[in-house]
């Protein structure tokens, strides 16, 4: 059979474009470090490294989301820790304030010690991030959550939303708490609060309560709020009534007052000493509703050791001693609760660790099958680059050679 100059010429022509086609294809992939240049290179491959290259992406930008997470919580912490502090320090006060050797002078020292504390306290409550994103404010992180208002209050003006963060898969985490649940709450478990009328009818008489205790928590009335009423034309004797509905129903009859007898009521048990007089009212409300605002309790107190006693004999120190005694009660509610929060802060903190343990070794995992799935196995691509190199100089040199072949050779 007889080949004709051109389909040799062509046939060439194929046979080194394909080998210079394959040796391309070798340094691309040495080039690139990769053994799937194009999805048709392997679709199955391509399919499974573009999942896993996003999973591992997403991996990465939980791992940015737990950082920051990690951030605010520790920021948290922080400030939580000062809070305590500063708790501490406002409960010894109070101690020290009930000293009955106390002047008015040395009260007013004290009251001057606790409203800076009560800005202290303030100052933390309106920590923010060093971003301008306050931490205790909820959704509106903007702006200061705690403001004074004009009668010197201190008003929580933020809300209580979480923000959450997507710290893993399958996990939401609240990256910070609202004021509200950390300075304005107590724990469910707080108990009873003790105190007196601020407004009318106020006590006259000199009339201190004592520590509230639970004696009988399944009591059919336990959980409600009492008063406890001295009655009116009778000084010596009082009832303990539940104020709610007005004008409340005795759950006691009338009996006759002991100073420093044990009053029982609704599974609780009072002390009361000195002298009430008639219409002399004593509180005792669970702690949710004997008011949860350590800032408030704190004013409250500070008016109440600015209060001139002297000359007001017994009864003007009662007034000092039961306003100590249901701050400090407040005051103790409060510290729990900040406690509490800070306890939820550092389990958030820990389960942060234990995701960024898990995160990094699903990573780990997911780039080594990705690296089985795409990287080029560099050995057996430099041996196969000089294979193809060798086979394209020998597919030259072959042409050269046959070419030059001609009859008149051999003339």
């Amino acid at each position: 059979m007889r080949i004709s100059t051109q389909s040799f010429y062509e046939q060439s022509l194929t046979a080194i474009g394909s080998q210079q086609t394959n040796l391309l294809r070798v340094q691309q992939q040495l080039g690139a470090g990769s053994k799937i240049l194009t999805p048709s290179d392997d679709p199955l491959a391509s399919t499974r490294a573009l999942a896993i290259s996003q999973s591992v992406a997403l991996g990465a930008q939980y791992t940015a989301t737990r950082a920051q997470a990690t951030q605010t919580l520790s920021m948290e912490e922080n400030a939580l820790q000062s809070v305590t502090t500063v708790l501490q320090t406002v409960k010894g006060l109070l101690i020290q304030a009930g000293n009955g050797t106390m002047s008015d002078a040395d009260r007013a020292t004290i009251a001057t010690t606790l409203q800076s504390n009560l800005d202290q306290l303030q100052g933390l409550a309106n920590t923010d991030d060093g971003n301008g994103q306050f931490l205790f404010a909820g959704f509106k992180s903007g702006s200061a959550p705690f403001v004074k208002d004009a009668n010197g209050g201190i008003q929580y003006v933020g809300d209580q939303g979480k923000r959450l963060m997507q710290v893993d898969v399958s996990r939401q985490m609240a990256g910070t708490d609202d004021g509200r649940s950390i300075f304005q709450t107590v724990q469910g478990g707080a108990g009873y609060v003790s105190s007196v009328p601020t407004s009318a009818p106020i006590n006259t008489g000199s009339g201190v309560f004592g520590s509230t205790t639970v004696v009988n928590s399944t009591d059919a009335n336990y959980g409600r709020d009492f008063e406890v009423r001295f009655l009116t034309g009778v000084p010596s004797q009082y009832e303990v009534v539940i104020p709610t509905p007005s004008p409340g129903v005795a759950i006691t009859l009338p009996t006759t007052y002991s100073s420093g007898s044990p009053i029982s009521f609704g599974g609780l048990q009072i002390s009361i000493s000195g002298t009430p007089v008639a219409g002399d009212r004593f509180n005792v409300a669970t702690a949710k509703n004997a008011g949860t605002d350590v800032f408030a309790a704190i004013s409250d107190v500070i008016k109440a050791l600015n209060t001139n006693t002297a000359g007001g004999g017994p009864e003007a120190q009662a007034k000092v001693l039961n306003a100590l005694s249901t701050a400090n009660r407040k005051i103790t509610n409060a510290y729990d609760n900040v406690l509490t929060v800070r306890s939820s802060v550092g389990s958030r903190l820990n389960e942060l660790d234990a995701l960024a343990v898990t995160g990094d070794n699903r990573t780990l995992t997911e780039k080594s099958f990705l690296s089985d799935l795409q990287d080029l196995d560099y050995a057996t691509a430099i041996a196969e680059f000089y294979q193809r190199q060798t086979a394209l100089q020998a597919s030259q040199q072959t042409f050269v050679r046959i070419q030059q072949i001609s009859l008149f050779n051999y003339l």
